[in-house]
């Protein structure tokens, strides 16, 4: 090696432990978000209509942990997947048990409703998605599956549905794909993550998703445009565990490991707020939006939903009747009910 290119070596090194240096300095300084200085400038509070959610039904039928949860389109009827092996359709107003899946694998980690109803998925370690056709005619769906979307080389960690016949997944490969259903093939393979992609969001607005991953970032990508991502939203310091858009489009908030959730806008590609408190030092699971947008539901480790405030960023409600990890989250449609699933075995129906 020449000395020329030796000492161009060493300035690169120390160029970058410069740069190392200049951002460990920026995170030790005072985090400003927009959204909590507006309120505290303008002496705004926590709404006054938060903080009196009820628990309103119990849904029993798994004998295993629950790891998804999804409302139905109508904002009555839910799926759920837990490792028992079981997909369940429940009826969430009469707490009745509508159908049931049996899965080939029990290691089941995430599931979807479909948006016209007909269809549920499913999938988990066993690296693929199951779709299957929705059948109330009787108890138990012994029918095979509709359709096995099989390329992801890790487990399959989250799946949504993108209209009647397109499947958006995403895996422990740090991959993310878009799915033709009927043929059962990849249309596109989203691939800029360093690490496990957990959880991906669609909004029926858009053509955008956004995925969350074990590189403790969240990417936005336009899912007709192109396989590279629009965004990188950073912020969060340790994995990305859930991500879900705000009800308009144009922001996300997600929910890590570091024990925060964050509220980000995407069209100034700004963080709005953060959502922590000193007390609460556990993970976060899930996360999803009240429809009107002023609230932000968490599922923790610590067998607690909290609700957050999303303006002030404040604290204004504990929902606490899980018995184990609250795994799921995730509000109806019309806004009117919020389901959590735990390792407990349970779902509960706040409202």
């Amino acid at each position: 090696m020449s000395g020329e290119i030796k000492k161009e070596i060493e300035q690169c090194i120390a160029q970058i432990e410069s740069y190392e240096q200049k951002i460990a300095d920026l995170r030790q300084e005072k985090e400003t978000y927009p959204l909590e200085d507006y309120a505290n400038s303008n002496g705004i509070s926590n709404n006054s209509d938060v903080g009196k959610m009820k628990l309103r039904k119990t849904l029993n039928g798994h004998f295993g942990k629950i790891y998804g949860m999804h409302w139905a389109p109508d904002s009555e009827r839910l799926v759920s997947a837990a490792q028992d092996g079981k997909l369940i359709i429940w009826n969430g107003l009469s707490e009745s048990m509508l159908a049931a899946v049996q899965l080939r694998s029990s290691w089941v980690m995430a599931c979807a409703y479909s948006p016209d109803g007909k269809c549920v998925a499913s999938g988990g370690l066993d690296n693929f998605c199951s779709v299957y056709q929705v059948d109330f005619s009787s108890a138990s769906n012994t029918q095979g599956a509709k359709a096995e979307l099989t390329q992801h080389e890790g487990y399959l960690s989250c799946c949504r549905f993108i209209g009647s016949n397109e499947m958006l997944t995403s895996s422990g490969d740090a991959t993310c794909i878009l799915w033709d259903i009927e043929t059962s093939t990849a249309k596109t393979t989203f691939a800029d993550h360093e690490s496990d992609v957990m959880s991906v969001s669609a909004h029926e607005s858009n053509q955008w998703f956004v995925s969350g991953s074990c590189d403790a970032s969240a990417k936005l990508w336009d899912y007709r445009a192109g396989k590279r991502c629009l965004r990188t939203f950073m912020g969060h310091e340790s994995d990305v565990n859930s991500v879900a858009f705000f009800p308009d489009g144009q922001a996300f908030g997600s929910a890590s490991d570091d024990s925060t959730c964050r509220l980000f806008d995407i069209r100034s590609y700004d963080q709005l707020n953060c959502f922590k408190n000193e007390h609460i030092i556990c993970g976060i699971t899930s996360c999803d939006f009240s429809q009107s947008g002023k609230l932000l539901f968490a599922g923790y480790d610590d067998y607690n939903c909290y609700a957050w405030d999303v303006v002030t960023g404040n604290f204004v409600q504990t929902l606490n009747a899980h018995e184990n990890r609250v795994s799921c989250l995730g509000v109806n449609k019309n806004g009117t009910a919020l389901c959590t699933g735990s390792w407990s075995f349970k779902l509960k129906i706040w409202a």
